[in-house]
């Protein structure tokens, strides 16, 4: 079979970002200077990167953390309009220590502040989808587990 005797094939964008929690259970969420809303740490796999390596080197270049990710607890498929098919990947980050809270240095420029906020909250910090999907991993991480899902709901 030849390139042009191919199907179609779909080429998403993938994204891998990190969950990290605060002794209360609440998650810590980031300000990027060019989003209008939170995220959580996170961004782009490079050519030929995994998804975990991607989600270590981001977060260390957004946070100045070296983390030690957990598993991971949602692939999420997520076309967005005007970006096309995504696939993003979150990981457990574990619970911050008050020295690597006191760490966190804003390293790239990227982002302008970070605060934990609770599962209840979520919906104001971002739209209800990325809501959805940081519920989802919670729900992943407290059943010990992983998780499929479109749009940030779980698939069963």
């Amino acid at each position: 079979m030849t390139a042009n005797e191919m199907p179609p094939m779909a080429t998403p964008r993938v994204a891998a970002g990190a969950l990290f929690f605060d002794n209360e259970g609440r998650v810590l969420l980031v300000r990027p200077s060019y989003k209008e809303h939170w995220d959580i740490p996170g961004g782009y796999v490079e050519p030929g990167e995994s998804p975990r390596a991607a989600c270590a080197r981001e977060v260390e270049e957004e946070l100045g953390l070296t983390p030690a990710l957990g598993p991971m607890l949602v692939v999420d498929w997520a076309p967005a309009e005007h970006e096309g098919d995504k696939l993003l990947f979150i990981f457990d980050g574990g619970s911050l220590t008050a020295e690597q809270e006191s760490g966190i240095r804003f390293a790239d420029g990227e982002l302008t502040e970070c605060r934990y906020v609770t599962a209840e909250a979520m919906g104001q910090y971002g739209p209800p989808r990325l809501a959805r999907r940081i519920r989802t991993a919670i729900v992943a991480r407290s059943d010990g587990g992983s998780t499929y899902a479109e749009h940030g709901s779980a698939i069963i």
